[in-house]
């Protein structure tokens, strides 16, 4: 299984694509087979391009996804709560990109000004994808920073998420301007005076949560430093002479308006001199010391200056030293101005800066963490709720079936029908009425995808008429009273499914469950002779639980409770999830007495000694089969408390009530029901169920017909 890491900054200016670079150049190092992954592109505001993804893409050969979703698209879905969607799509590009990756690593979004959200935005990523968390932060000692990170934290599940991993801090003891900011642009960081304030390096004072860190990487001002041909672009300057424009780099910058002996004192090595362009003292003095072997960066001439010809036959001496010399018509105090904002950033074609960095980031990275990622990791018993929704709807695509539709012409139906033939999660056949449904998908403007089938039942009734008497005959049936009968489109469906026609039935919008199960039961029956019970999938955040029986079996007996526990492991491992199976009550263990309780102990008894491969315990109260504090006092010898997947109800009393608390109360999407023990998969809608409801029952209801 591959090692998932996603590396979340906890605020701006982190230096994320460095981190990125160093991370996966050690990772490349040991040989291990890695993927980065960006679902979604966060532009650079200059460039507007990703970074990340095109520095990787042009410089290394590390695979990455090529189609991120676009900011504003997530942002639109995430923001008028529509982020299951916007995760299902973000899992199909993971699994479409990451499947022979043995680490792959994402990159977090950056918190910004224009998109507020994006924190929960990484936070749902993370839980949906069950990555590994590294934050990347500053390493600064201001208390508003600490209290950021520690938000951060917590937001995240702090403790309780086993999956955060650590912490790398970077940029320790870089540059802080008058704010305590650290310094990101060339004006601020090539002031020598400024970099005498420093960050605080003192991790251990810093990190006031318990967090491993994985790397200290210090500021380093040689990192920084841009080339002349950066700051020209920022400019649109015009380049009088290239000379060496994409090798040569600004350390400082110098503004030449004093006098010529102390701007001769000022001359240093790599630095930009901002010349007024009718100073032609300055700019004699200026080359007649680049000739006698200064080394400057550039001279950038400010104002829109005519320039002399003797000036003019002086560059040309000049210009033989490989020179860079730029000229912008705004004056200097513009200028000063313009450079105040230019970034420091890695451009996408500074190929000598960008190995640079990643060999200074690596250096500093924990050698034996990255070894480890080689490690294989255990398949965790956890599957959020759109990883859940993804899987079934992956499982459906394979499957390819048939599904029958009795309540063809309802809206909620076509509407769902038309996005599963889209999706190809199964060829969806409506019975109806074709004028009315196109009638209906035209006026409620829902396109009829072409793989969707309408069979007008006044076509077809007739040629299951003798079936239906067949399989009826010992109960009375007869001609006339199977024409009745057959009228009801559910029978008709039924009957569709019996003979083989189409693979599953979905009904119940329209209909009560005792009249979408009858025909099932009197057509299809059961598997050996076996009882008919129901499960819900509830699609909690970060988990997803199986509840049994909430729909049909009113008070079982032991027996029966015994054989629904048994239906909704297997139908939870058929689904990916791994069964443990808590038998609920109103107590734990041997702490309560009566026949309620003694009903659960005898249904959990049968369940072991019939099918000993599924583990399973009860009695035993819910908060004690969810929780797992809880579990340590009240059950902490049991193999299911604190950890269950699959709560087997004692009635549908209870069952119904508690899926739907727990439904209502947490605002949760519940699948289902899905009803088990028949022969052929029937599956009852409720009445109010969502199109989202009806679209992830097709996909139970072809899955099951795959497995049945």
């Amino acid at each position: 299984m591959s090692n998932t890491i996603m590396l979340i900054p906890t605020e701006i200016n982190v230096g994320l694509t460095s981190i990125i670079l160093g991370i996966a150049n050690l990772i490349k190092k040991n040989n291990i087979q890695l993927n980065i992954f960006k679902p979604i592109a966060q532009p650079n505001f200059i460039e507007n391009k990703d970074k990340t993804i095109e520095i990787l893409k042009y410089h290394y050969n590390i695979k990455i996804a090529v189609e991120p979703l676009s900011i504003k698209y997530a942002e639109s879905l995430f923001i008028s709560f529509r982020k299951d969607i916007l995760m299902e799509e973000i899992l199909t590009l993971y699994h479409k990109y990451t499947k022979t990756s043995e680490v792959i690593l994402i990159e977090g979004l950056t918190l910004t000004p224009d998109y507020f959200f994006l924190q929960s935005l990484n936070q749902e990523i993370a839980k949906t994808l069950n990555a590994k968390i590294i934050f990347v932060s500053k390493s600064t000692s201001n208390i508003k920073m600490q209290n950021n990170l520690e938000l951060i934290y917590n937001k995240f599940k702090g403790k309780y998420n086993k999956n955060i991993i650590g912490i790398i801090f970077n940029k320790i003891n870089a540059p802080l301007d008058k704010n305590g900011q650290i310094c990101n642009n060339i004006y601020k960081t090539s002031n020598i005076s400024i970099r005498n304030k420093t960050t605080n390096s003192n991790k251990q004072e810093l990190l006031t949560i318990k967090l491993p860190i994985l790397a200290e990487i210090p500021w380093n001002f040689n990192l920084t430093i841009s080339r002349t041909i950066d700051i020209a672009r920022h400019l649109n300057a015009e380049i009088i002479n290239e000379g060496e424009i994409k090798t040569r780099r600004v350390k400082s910058i110098v503004f030449c308006a004093q006098n010529i002996s102390n701007i001769i004192n000022n001359l240093h090595t790599s630095s930009l001199l901002v010349i007024s362009a009718d100073r032609t003292d300055i700019l004699i003095s200026v080359s007649l010391a680049i000739m006698n072997g200064v080394k400057i960066a550039a001279i950038l001439l400010t104002g829109n200056y005519y320039i002399s010809k003797s000036i003019n036959k002086l560059y040309n001496k000049i210009f033989k030293t490989g020179i860079p010399v730029l000229k912008t018509n705004n004056n200097t105090w513009q200028t000063s101005l313009e450079l105040q904002n230019f970034n420091i950033e890695i451009p996408l074609d500074d190929h000598e800066r960008i190995k640079k960095i990643q060999r200074y980031i690596s250096s500093y990275i924990n050698k034996n963490w990255i070894k480890k990622l080689i490690t294989k990791t255990e398949k965790t018993n956890s599957l959020s709720s759109s990883a859940f929704r993804y899987k079934i709807t992956e499982l459906a695509r394979k499957t390819k079936k048939h599904i029958i539709f009795p309540e063809g012409e309802e809206p909620r139906i076509i509407k769902a029908t038309s996005i599963c033939a889209e999706r190809e999660i199964a060829t969806c056949i409506l019975l109806g009425n074709p004028k009315k449904i196109n009638y209906i998908a035209t006026t409620q403007n829902i396109k009829l995808n072409t793989n969707i089938k309408i069979i007008n039942p006044i076509n077809i009734r007739k040629k299951y008429i003798n079936r239906l008497i067949e399989l009826r005959k010992n109960k009375g049936m007869t001609e006339t009273i199977a024409n009745k009968q057959i009228e009801d489109n559910v029978v008709l469906g039924t009957l569709m499914l019996e003979a083989g026609d189409v693979d599953g039935l979905v009904s119940g919008v329209a209909h009560t469950t005792a009249n979408t199960i009858r025909p099932s039961l009197q057509l299809i029956k059961t598997t050996s002779n076996k009882l008919v019970s129901s499960i819900f999938f509830m699609l909690l955040p970060e988990q997803v639980y199986v509840y049994g029986d909430c729909a049909i079996n009113i008070n079982p007996t032991a027996e029966e409770l015994s054989e629904i526990a048994i239906q909704s492991a297997d139908s939870a491992k058929i689904f990916g999830i791994d069964p443990f199976v808590a038998m609920i009550s109103y107590s734990t263990g041997n702490s309560g007495a009566g026949n309620d309780v003694e009903k659960v102990r005898k249904a959990t008894l049968l369940v072991q000694k019939k099918r000993p491969d599924i583990i399973i315990d009860g009695p035993l109260q819910y908060d004690a089969a969810a929780i797992s504090e809880v579990a340590k006092s009240k059950a902490p010898k049991s193999p299911v408390a604190g950890k269950a997947t699959v709560f087997i109800f004692p009635d549908l009393n209870t069952g119904n009530t508690t899926y739907k608390a727990v439904q209502r109360s947490a605002n949760l999407i519940s699948i289902g029901p899905m009803l088990q023990g028949m022969r052929k998969p029937v599956n009852d809608l409720s009445r109010g169920a969502s199109v989202d409801d009806i679209i992830y029952t097709i996909a139970l209801t072809a899955i099951q017909a795959n497995t049945i």
